[in-house]
Formats: C-alpha cells, structure tokens, sequence
C-alpha cells in the first residue's frame, strides 16, 4: 500500500512506537514521529528510515497540536508508570493526546491500552490505561484500542546467561501465560490504520503465544543451548498475583486469522538471539 496520509506516531524511539513506525513506513505511509531529541542514535535512524521528525513532548501540548496538524492518524501509547507521579502524568498526556486529536480532527486514533484494563485488575499501570481509555469513549473519537499481553521482548532481560540460565520469576510455574512480540503490536497498529472498516470502534487484546513459564525455560534452552530452569519465587507483587489468578484473555485463534504470521516466543528468540 502506497498513501500519503500521515500517521503521528508517539514512542517512536521506543518498542511499541517504534515497531509501529516501521510496520507502517514498510507499507508506504508517511511518518510523523514526536521526539524529544532529534540528535538521539534512535531518532536518527528513524528519519533514516523515512520519517520525518517533529521535536516535541507528551507534556507539552502546543508541541502534540503541531505534530498533529494535518495527520489523518495518530499511534498513541505513552511510557510505563509505576509511581504515584509518573502515573498521574501518564493520564495526563493520555488524555491530552485524545483531546488534540479531536481539536485536529484526526480520522483515526489508535491507542495502545494493555491487556485486562476493562476488567478492574488493581493493578496501577492498568488502571490508568483504563481511565485513558474511558477518557476516549467519552470524547467520542473515531478510535481503535490496542490490549497488549505480557511483552515476549521482557523477557529479553535473561538472554545473557553463563553455564545456566535462571528465570526467576513470581510465578505458577504451569499456569499458562499469554505473550507478545513488539513488533507484532506495530503490525496490529498498522493494519488498524489501513483497513479502519474493521478497527474502528474495536477493543482487541492482542497476543501472539500462550506457553506456562515452564514452557518459556524450556524453549530458551532450545533456542540458546543453554540449560535453562524456572526458579518461581512468591508472588507478592499485585501484577504477578493477577497473572496466577486471572491474566490475559486474548483469543488466540482470532487473531490468528487475522495475522497468520503472528510470531510465537520460539520465533521471537530465533529472530533475536538465533543464529545470524
């Protein structure tokens, strides 16, 4: 597909963002990218690319309306919170995306939630994705929401191991847990901007594999060669407690028909630490 529409991507620099403006300049959109620092390797290689960057910031809406001025699109996601302030401020620029997107009269808002955020998890970094969220059902945008599961890139923290790798994790070791690749997240954006007839108005939890933490081991010793053993320490954290009592529910056969191509965690690590 060749368009000269414009998509105003957020987190450009980041995975989300950034697998977003790939997948969509692979697929001849033009790309609007909001960076805090052109200079940056990351922003860099954007514009290498073929994006064209906008200096700005999340907090600065003067600098969101100029970035969105004449796009058709905007990817919205804004960066993980955990603190009492980071997560106020999350909302905030959650909010503030939304509203200039309707000033602008963007065609299409797509927003990266996370998965379960309509389903009162108590969990903080949910709940603001979910207060995000009403703020956009209230507004009325025309909008596609985006629930990502458990990020398989996370689990990139262990690829450096010795004789042994250990995951230790707070977790059931056979309870199943859903997973998905970034760049996977990207290509959903994408095809929610190119075909809007079926996104629109749509809240999907995405996942691309389903494995228990035994599994996950299991498949990085195949990968890797190297032994590798689940070590589940005691869920305390409100997150983890969740994941063994409830977790994700994306359905995994739909989204298979959607995107046959929709990477499992074996092809995951193959492409990222396999043989070259």
């Amino acid at each position: 597909m060749t368009t000269d529409k414009t998509i105003l991507v957020l987190g450009a620099t980041g995975n989300q963002g950034g697998a977003t403006a790939r997948a969509l300049l692979s697929r001849g959109w033009t790309v609007r990218a909001l960076v805090r620092d052109p200079g940056r390797p990351a922003a860099r290689a954007l514009e290498e690319g073929g994006a064209e960057l906008v200096q700005g910031d999340l907090a600065d809406v003067a600098s969101l309306r100029r970035a969105a001025a004449g796009a058709y699109g905007i990817f919205s996601v804004q960066p993980l919170a955990h603190e009492p302030e980071t997560l106020a401020a999350e909302v905030r620029h959650g909010k503030a995306v939304a509203d200039v997107a309707g000033e602008a009269g963007v065609a299409h808002l797509v927003y990266s939630s996370v998965g379960g955020a309509e389903r009162k998890t108590g969990i903080d970094h949910f709940e603001t994705k979910a207060e995000i969220e009403r703020h956009i059902e209230r507004r009325g945008l025309p909008a596609t929401v985006l629930r990502p599961v458990f990020f398989m890139d996370n689990l990139l923290y262990f690829a450096e191991a010795g004789d042994e790798r250990v995951l230790s994790l707070p977790v059931e070791p056979l309870r199943p847990m859903q997973f998905i690749a970034s760049e996977d997240i990207g290509a959903f954006a994408a095809d929610a901007f190119e075909r809007p007839a079926e996104y629109l108005g749509e809240r999907i939890e995405i996942a691309g594999d389903e494995l228990t933490f035994t599994r996950v081991a299991e498949v990085y010793e195949r990968v890797t060669g190297t032994p590798t053993r689940l070590d589940p320490v005691p869920v305390e954290d409100r997150m983890f407690a969740w994941f063994a009592e409830e977790g994700y529910q994306a359905d995994l056969p739909a989204l298979r028909a959607r995107r046959p191509d929709l990477l499992t965690f074996e092809q995951f690590l193959l492409r990222r630490l396999g043989p070259s």
